[in-house]
């Protein structure tokens, strides 16, 4: 961080080591508020111990150093919440940019195709599928209109147990994704969000997953509404493409 002068009247006597004390008082009283604008200076003060006896303690120098350390604290703390922004706004920009390509589909294969092939780059993440349960005890079998590629097939009550009966989502870490839900790219996938899908009470439930050789991309700690938002209105959009009641 640059500290800023709050005034451009600071005397000007050739180099720092030629400023006379008195001159650097007379600017500080003209100026009080040149270290609260420039907080990283306290950091650097070395006041002088009142007491030189031994076992007495300087209660002055320990308030500059912990006035120093919490400025310090404060900064990194600023910082932190500065990245949390940056990476909201990317993963929201991320999402928002999914949807509009998923809003572009000319019909239902064209969204399946979007969806399991064109969100991995869009999501920035390395694979993305939808998987949907067999109805019942049945035999598994494909459901009609969807191309294979990247749509599974998942066994009744499959979905329960990955984010169990109310969750709506389970963001983790993994060591391998699950080869019933990510197919051959389950090998690749260290973090993945499995997000449930209900585009009509009398349809089957669903999933999006994604996955990511990332193990940091996705932990239980983050929010899920942006990818929630994501699965509604791709809900949406199957009703309109099937038309399925809502």
């Amino acid at each position: 961080m640059t500290s800023k002068r709050t005034s451009t009247d600071w005397p000007r006597r050739g180099h720092a080591s030629s400023l006379e004390p008195e001159s650097v008082r007379a600017y500080l009283l003209e100026n009080p508020e040149f270290l609260s604008d420039n907080p990283d200076l306290l950091a650097q003060l070395q006041p002088a111990p009142v007491h030189n006896g031994k076992n007495v303690l300087d209660m002055g120098q320990i308030v500059a150093r912990r006035l120093g350390d919490e400025v310090s604290r404060l900064r990194d703390q600023h910082e932190e919440l500065l990245a949390v922004g940056r990476a909201n706004q990317a993963a929201q920009n991320q999402v928002h940019g999914a949807a509009l390509a998923m809003m572009a589909a000319r019909n239902f294969e064209h969204l399946i195709h979007i969806v399991t092939r064109d969100l991995a780059q869009a999501l920035d993440v390395d694979t993305v599928t939808l998987c949907v349960e067999a109805a019942g005890d049945g035999p598994v079998r494909a459901p009609p209109n969807a191309p294979m590629g990247g749509v599974y097939v998942l066994p009744a009550g499959h979905i329960d147990a990955l984010l169990g009966p109310v969750s709506p989502a389970l963001l983790a870490a993994v060591a391998s994704g699950d080869r019933q839900v990510f197919g051959p790219s389950a090998g690749l996938v260290r973090s993945q969000a499995l997000i449930r899908l209900a585009p009509s009470k009398g349809s089957p439930p669903g999933l999006l997953a994604l996955g990511s050789r990332d193990g940091g991309k996705f932990h239980s700690g983050q929010g899920t509404e942006l990818l929630q938002f994501l699965c509604r209105l791709l809900e949406r959009l199957f009703r309109t493409w099937l038309d399925l009641p809502s």
